[in-house]
């Protein structure tokens, strides 16, 4: 049974995140061929297998709407199609190919994956997407992302296992699903029209399954936030396993 959220409606953008849920809304671009980062006439380092030059468990379709000048990748992997458990692991581009950083542990929605994600499914949705724009109830914890500090972020009620819901919006990171790039992750903006969600989020984990969102401890959310870089043009990559080795 779904709990519902009861929300004042000052905070009614914040608490509607857990509502949405999108697919790729056209993010992904054709890959194209990394230049090499040597000086000229001195070849690149090659690839090793701590830094290797594709990333494992993701396949042709998955590599080809990775963005050819992105250099963090937040790799979401979940643990089957119907699953709402997920792991979460930053990875950096070096000059040697993508290093990797520390696993975490995370929840996605109640009712797992989807690769056309609609209102009100409970479904995560699969694709990549750029992550340009955070926020929280709680003041910047040192993020290099425009950070949008306000009450509006509050968050109450019940989640779907009777957990609080409390303190979920402290720290937030917006998915680009269905949203207007370089906005406070409250701008409710939906070039695909409302029926194909939105306020699709990285937020803290209340210790339940969302409704389209991915959760990662308050800590990890603070370690996410300080590691993202504009300049580095990080994305998120997030699906089911199987789909994401496709």
């Amino acid at each position: 049974m779904i709990t519902a959220i009861r929300v004042p409606a000052a905070v009614l953008a914040a608490s509607l995140l857990l509502a949405g849920c999108q697919s790729d809304g056209g993010a992904a671009q054709t890959r194209a061929a990394v230049a090499a980062d040597g000086a000229e006439g001195t070849p690149a380092p090659a690839a090793t297998p701590d830094a290797p030059e594709e990333l494992p468990g993701l396949g042709l379709r998955t590599r080809a709407g990775i963005p050819s000048n992105a250099r963090q990748m937040v790799v979401v992997t979940g643990k089957g199609r119907n699953s709402s458990d997920s792991t979460v692991v930053l990875y950096e581009r070096t000059d040697s190919g993508w290093k990797a950083g520390r696993q975490w542990p995370a929840h996605n929605a109640l009712k797992g994956w989807t690769d056309h994600h609609m209102s009100g499914d409970l479904r995560s949705p699969i694709g990549v997407y750029a992550l340009t724009d955070a926020g929280g109830r709680l003041p910047d914890p040192g993020t290099r992302l425009p950070y949008d500090h306000s009450h509006g972020f509050t968050a109450l009620g019940t989640g779907f296992d009777g957990e609080s819901l409390g303190g979920a919006f402290d720290y937030v990171v917006a998915i680009n699903y269905n949203r207007k790039p370089g906005t406070s992750p409250r701008d409710w903006t939906r070039p695909l029209g409302g029926s194909r969600g939105g306020g699709i989020w990285f937020h803290v984990d209340h210790g339940g399954p969302t409704h389209g969102c991915v959760t990662l401890k308050e800590a990890d959310m603070k370690a996410l936030l300080r590691a993202l870089d504009p300049d580095r043009h990080p994305v998120v990559v997030m699906g089911d396993a199987t789909s994401l080795a496709r």
